[in-house]
């Protein structure tokens, strides 16, 4: 009794202090193929790829190869989707490194698919030595996954130049800047201007005469100015306020004078115009002419 006691607290003892296993992401069924231009189906190179375990040879990656990667996901040994999963290279002489996304579906399965031409220039130079890795990790308590899988080898075009980074670009403080901005509107050549004002004023006979021929009758000025004299003078002032608005916006005034000027004289105009048709308008019922 006393034996299987002992036995029985150092079973709990054994059980408490062991940890439990925590979930983690990992991969599986992972190959990864480089394929020439121009040799077709099944003349690539293939490699298995094992979580853990690096490749002991490096890939060779030519000017017009294709490098092409397929695995399944899996999140405690279940084929999952994870929240991210891509490729990352590092440059170890440089310390620049680039990541490629993985695209995966709900399955798990996912590829990833590179050509020289995406890589960055820097990764092309001689004797450049590239670790590639696999990054997968989710939301939730598991474990990301972030391990080298194989390291690169870029061949570069012999028939090329070596290809030269330039200096990197810089953010920092710039030189001020000093804006130079259009002088304001000069008005037009006064010849022009006269020009154009003695073509205007020389239509006024014209107009009058037109008036004239279509029975235009003077006559009927004083009753019209008897039976409405505020409708008739605020009207004719009113067009003549017109006028002289557009004439100042063409010499001096700026659109923000001009608007407000123009709305007041022109409710002026539709209001006493109106009133005097109507007073032209009773004439011609009365019969006068």
């Amino acid at each position: 009794m006393r034996l299987f006691h002992s036995l029985l607290q150092a079973s709990i003892i054994a059980l408490s202090a062991t940890p439990a296993l925590a979930a983690s992401w990992t991969f599986t069924d992972a190959t990864v193929s480089v394929q020439s231009k121009g040799t077709g189906v099944g003349g690539s190179q293939k490699e298995s790829l094992k979580a853990g375990k690096p490749l002991a040879k490096a890939i060779t990656l030519g000017p017009s190869d294709s490098l092409k990667i397929i695995l399944t996901t899996q999140e405690d040994k279940s084929a999952k989707r994870p929240h991210q999963a891509f490729l990352l290279l590092k440059d170890a002489t440089s310390n620049l490194d680039v990541s490629y996304p993985l695209s995966v579906k709900e399955t798990g399965k996912a590829k990833v698919d590179l050509t020289q031409k995406e890589l960055p220039t820097q990764f092309t130079r001689k004797g450049s030595k590239i670790t590639a890795s696999l990054v997968i990790a989710s939301f939730g308590s598991s474990t990301g996954y972030n391990s080298e899988v194989f390291t690169l080898d870029v061949a570069s075009d012999q028939g090329l130049p070596a290809s030269t980074s330039g200096k990197p670009l810089r953010y920092g403080k710039l030189p001020e800047i000093h804006h130079i901005f259009r002088g304001d509107q000069k008005m037009p050549n006064i010849l022009i201007s006269t020009i154009f004002t003695l073509a205007a004023v020389a239509t006024l006979p014209i107009l009058l005469g037109a008036w004239l021929f279509l029975g235009g009758n003077v006559n009927h000025l004083q009753k019209a100015l008897s039976d409405a004299p505020v409708a008739h003078a605020l009207f004719v002032g009113s067009i003549v306020g017109l006028e002289g608005i557009l004439f100042m916006y063409y010499s001096s005034w700026n659109l923000f004078q001009t608007l407000p000027a123009l709305v007041a004289v022109g409710t002026v105009t539709f209001l006493s115009g109106s009133r005097a048709l109507t007073e032209v308008q009773d004439r011609r019922l009365a019969g006068l002419r």
